[in-house]
């Protein structure tokens, strides 16, 4: 059991590790060789440029304005410069919502901490039973300032249930006034919103296969029939996986090219060759930008030839297909009616907006949907207990003492004071980040094999699973296999009878180990965070070894986003610690304190220089996690109510029997009353946009606008121009063709052809994250992301004299 010299260790370390990592941070972002890594979303939104570009040879690398090493610390207050409405518009409402859970954690636990510890702490201290236990159980001083230092039957547990209810009022209070603003800041966003293409449209999956017709064919006389008046188009979706493999060697072709190019046009005296064998080591020695040139060309015709293919081979055609309405309504219409008498055929739902679309997700039966989730379900069950052994490994170095009564060969080796101090303070909270490191990944893996088709869905099922793996393996987990260490001795020792009564003083004592973990994952693991250490090292590894080109340097860069299948469960775990922890040992309520404080600052920061999110889901999470908050309280009202069972205190523990029931009323009345906006579209709201629309639009051609939108990768047709730009070939005016049936139909397939430059790079890395995100910077003009030049006055801040 963690001493208080223990907590003083762990917190030295921990304190010491996060201000390192601030300070590194803080010298490292003014150094103009830095700066594509801590501030790559200007750069991004082209409003930023680079101080490399002035200045000598030392100060393209080092900054040598002396003045500003003297405020190298400004970066908080710049950070909290922006008001929520600017991040909206700066980096959307996801992030701003995001933003709004650690503001929601300090509103919380805020005044109760205030509350906990000048209430509950002089209660627990002065009664004093914790001294009767020492022979039989594993105590420390921590343990006092805990409720299991009440003795049993104790009329002093009045205290604690009346503010276990205090608690939970205040806590169903902030959650109602949270819900009902973010419900209202999502509505007013998608109002705001001048036009989006997912309002428009619906995704249609399982389409039957019709004998004698084309996909095609069956959704656009499907919906013709069922939807005369509202139905627009659609688009088909098609299987080129091979394709996007030309795609991806293509692109590395003309990675080179672009690369010689350069090389030439700084020394044009000279023209560049290299030899044709593996890696320029042998072979040949030609031409590099005449071979390369070549090469591409070659490739060309070969995508060329396999579009072709794919466009008239009807197998390629997938059963889904991304349709559009001429109006909000009737889109809300279809995403939210079934369409078919038998319900497992042409399902509908809101389309993702088209850089969040998961391509490969798209055409998995329905069938074999409710296979993958079943078997998912059984792997994550079995992963989750497959981990309890680490756990419990972790458990056995944070409770010594136990150990050591059993095995008391291992005395000797760990009886130094800063060995044992450093094991039990800090080692077992660094151990469980290691093991809990990868388990995001393989969450999100198995996520996209269960068959979601948005990447946003994908994330919120990843963080799901991963919220039950940290409630039932680091919370739970750590409460049962740590108190059967720590009281190992104890339970071999006394009678069955008595075992309940134990485990119910030892569970506050897990309070400890949950300090040590707080310090490690909520204070040095956020400040690692805005160094970006890795990805500091990358850059520069690729800067110096892979980069190439401009283009290349902006892949550099990767800014990642918020990592939300990770960070969301995280949140909630130190929700649900607060919430258990505040009447059973409030003094863990400080370093959540900090924890929430401390990530808010660092968020903040990262949002508005750092992250460029993937996909705006307008706070689609947020439902997810107020329920997990809710499941906390309810967590925490059951744990005191055993808790109290095993305290004798049979006068006041059904008292807590109607907290509960409470809880889950009021739960159930946020669900029945903010939940929808996030569901589903209001009809009343759709009609609304749409008439506005029409009356400030009359000429408005939406067939046009919405011709594009979803554009399957096989619709690229890859022509380099001089300019170097990729020419999408779509007819946005004329969707109409003649099916083989003689029927005619609107679809997306190409038609003469409309020209829409986009960047080559924009277009292949499309290819190269397999589908998962739309063409976000190909239609510009759909979407009302881009940063408009009035609202970068605020947004340009200045760094040092830097802008």
């Amino acid at each position: 059991m963690a001493t208080l010299q223990d907590i003083g260790v762990s917190a030295f370390i921990n304190i010491l590790s996060a201000f390192a990592f601030l300070l590194a941070f803080a010298l490292l972002r003014i150094q103009p060789v830095n700066d594509r890594v801590y501030f790559p979303k200007w750069y991004f939104a082209r409003a930023r440029k680079s101080p490399r570009r002035a200045g000598n040879f030392v100060g393209k690398f080092v900054n040598l304005n002396f003045t500003t090493y003297l405020t190298f610390l400004n970066w908080m207050p710049q950070a909290m410069k922006m008001t929520e409405a600017e991040i909206i518009d700066h980096a959307g409402l996801d992030s701003a919502v995001f933003l709004r859970i650690y503001t929601l954690g300090l509103k919380i636990f805020m005044p109760v901490t205030v509350v906990a510890l000048l209430i509950l702490i002089p209660v627990n201290v002065s009664d004093g039973t914790i001294s009767f236990l020492k022979k039989d159980l594993v105590t420390s001083d921590i343990d006092k300032l805990s409720i299991s230092n009440v003795r049993p039957q104790s009329s002093r547990f009045f205290i604690h249930i009346g503010l276990e209810y205090l608690f939970t009022i205040w806590t169903c209070f902030m959650l109602y006034k949270e819900y009902d603003n973010i419900a209202s800041m999502r509505l007013r966003y998608l109002a705001s919103q001048h036009r989006r293409v997912d309002q428009f449209t619906v995704v249609v999956r399982n389409v039957p296969h019709a004998s004698g017709k084309s996909v095609s064919d069956s959704v656009d006389r499907f919906f013709q029939t069922n939807h005369p008046e509202h139905y627009l188009c659609h688009q088909a979706v098609y299987d080129a996986k091979k394709f996007a493999k030309l795609v991806r060697q293509r692109e590395r072709l003309q990675n080179w090219l672009d690369y010689y190019q350069l090389k030439f046009e700084r020394h044009p005296e000279k023209r560049p060759t290299s030899k044709r064998g593996f890696l320029g080591l042998w072979g040949v020695r030609v031409d590099s930008i005449d071979y390369y040139k070549q090469q591409i060309k070659n490739l060309d015709r070969r995508m060329a030839l396999e579009r072709e293919k794919v466009i008239k081979d009807p197998e390629s055609i997938l059963p889904v297909a991304f349709v559009s309405f001429n109006s909000r309504w009737g889109a809300a219409v279809c995403a939210q009616t079934q369409q078919s008498k038998n319900p497992t055929l042409w399902l509908t739902n809101w389309a993702p907006e088209p850089r969040d679309v998961y391509w490969n997700n798209l055409a998995i039966p329905f069938v074999s949907l409710t296979v993958r989730k079943l078997v998912i379900s059984l792997s994550v069950f079995a992963l989750v207990f497959f981990y309890m052994i680490p756990i419990a490994f972790v458990q056995s170095l944070a409770n010594l003492e136990g150990l050591e009564r059993v095995a008391p060969f291992l005395r000797p080796v760990i009886e130094l004071n800063f060995i044992k101090s450093f094991l039990q303070g800090f080692l077992p909270g660094l151990a469980l980040k290691i093991f809990l490191y990868i388990l995001p990944t393989v969450l999100v893996i198995m996520s996209k094999i269960e068959g979601h088709i948005a990447m946003s869905m994908l994330e919120r099922k990843a963080a799901a699973k991963y919220y039950y793996f940290m409630l039932v393996n680091v919370f739970l987990g750590s409460i049962i296999t740590g108190t059967a260490f720590e009281q190992l001795h104890s339970f071999l020792h006394q009678s069955a009878t008595e075992i309940p009564r134990t485990i119910g003083v030892s569970i506050p004592m897990k309070a400890t180990f949950f300090i040590t973990y707080i310090m490690v994952d909520g204070w040095a693991g956020i400040a690692a965070e805005i160094l970006r250490l890795k990805s500091l090292v990358i850059y520069h590894l690729k800067n110096m070894f892979l980069v190439k080109t401009e283009r290349d340097r902006e892949r550099a860069m990767d800014p990642g986003s918020v990592d939300y299948p990770e960070t969301l469960p995280t949140l909630q775990l130190y929700f649900l610690l607060g919430i258990v922890y505040a009447v059973v040992t409030p003094i863990l309520l400080p370093f959540i304190l900090v924890f929430f404080a401390l990530a808010y600052l660092v968020y903040r920061h990262q949002i508005i220089n750092v992250y460029n999110q993937q996909y705006e889901s307008v706070a689609a999470f947020w439902p997810h996690v107020h329920s997990r908050i809710i499941a906390s309280l309810l967590i925490s009202q059951l744990l005191l109510m055993g808790l109290l069972s095993t305290k004798e205190a049979a006068n006041s523990t059904p008292l807590l029997v109607i907290l509960p029931i409470l809880t889950l009323a009021f739960h159930k009345y946020c669900k029945s009353r903010f939940e929808p906006a996030f569901r589903k579209y209001p009809l009343e709201e759709a009609m609304a946009k749409d008439i506005a629309e029409r009356a400030a639009e009359p000429n408005l051609n939406l067939k046009a606008y919405l011709a594009d939108a979803y554009l399957h990768p096989i619709f690229q047709s890859f022509v380099v121009e001089e300019e170097q730009v990729i020419q999408v070939r779509v007819d946005k005016h004329q969707s109409h063709h003649v099916s083989p049936s003689g029927s005619g139909s609107e679809l997306s397939s190409p038609s003469p052809p409309h020209h829409v430059s986009i960047s080559q790079h924009q277009v292949e890395h499309n290819y190269e994250q397999n589908y998962e995100h739309s063409y976000e910077h190909n239609y510009e003009h759909n979407y009302d992301y881009q940063y408009e030049a009035e609202h970068r006055n605020y947004y340009s801040y200045h760094y040092e004299g830097q802008p």
